[in-house]
């Protein structure tokens, strides 16, 4: 794989043809064939040897990323960026307002004291074409224009997030299978069900601003109705991981 600059800061990579079906194309029977080659692989991702880099949260090519730590990083949702420009004043001339934002926000913060010092390669963008499957199992893992450092957790709240919006992948057990994966590969994750709130949170509050910022409202409807529904519930109870995980 070659990586090479490109215009106005942006860096690009070109490497070999990899073939495979989009995971958003499988069927319900064939994402839980794949679901153990995913998770695999990310656990590889979450292994890369990451010296030489800094910061918490979406990094740059120069390997660096803005925040100091791992809640300051998810906490920044709630500011604009210019990935987002005026997704704020979007909300407030909807309408919809800046509440359900507020109320995410401050249900996040709530969560931060169970939150790791964990600093691993997360790619944060499993879905939209980015995973290509084959009959093994993943054959490649594309665009990391989202990538974070944080903890590696997050991808599995990714996957719990968008699952429901998946139809073809009912009924599916990604909650089993996560489980599953989690118990074979060593302890079950210390304040698992608190962490994936967490994230499912920060999650939310971000499909939403993205929406907002693409005046796609009734996904921005779907989305607050998802960050109220999280904000309102106790830490974890909200995520159907068993309380005894």
């Amino acid at each position: 794989m070659t990586v090479l600059d490109g215009a106005e800061g942006w860096a690009y990579a070109v490497s070999g043809r990899v073939h495979g079906t989009a995971l958003d194309d499988l069927s319900g029977e064939a994402v839980a064939r794949t679901l153990p080659s995913l998770l695999r692989a990310l656990d590889a991702a979450a292994r890369v040897d990451l010296a030489g880099t800094s910061g918490y949260g979406i990094w740059t090519p120069d390997g660096r990323a803005p925040h100091a730590s791992w809640p300051e990083a998810l906490l920044a949702i709630g500011t604009e960026t210019p990935r987002l420009p005026g997704w704020r004043a979007a909300l407030v001339d909807s309408g919809i307002g800046l509440g359900p934002v507020e109320a995410g926000l401050s249900a996040l913060a709530a969560l931060t004291p169970c939150l790791p010092d964990a600093r691993r390669l997360i790619h944060g963008d499993l879905l939209s074409r980015n995973v290509l499957a084959g009959e093994a199992g993943i054959t490649g893992v594309l665009d990391w224009g989202n990538a974070l450092y944080g903890d590696p957790l997050y991808d599995a709240a990714w996957l719990l997030h968008w699952w429901p919006w998946y139809p073809g992948w009912r009924p599916g057990d990604l909650h089993a299978a996560l489980l599953t994966h989690w118990r074979a590969t060593g302890p079950t994750p210390a304040h698992l069900r608190e962490r994936l709130h967490a994230y499912l949170l920060h999650i939310a509050l971000d499909a939403l601003a993205y929406c907002a910022y693409r005046s796609r409202w009734d996904e921005v409807r779907a989305h607050v109705g998802t960050v109220l529904t999280l904000a309102s519930a106790g830490g974890g109870e909200s995520v159907l991981i068993p309380a005894s995980a």
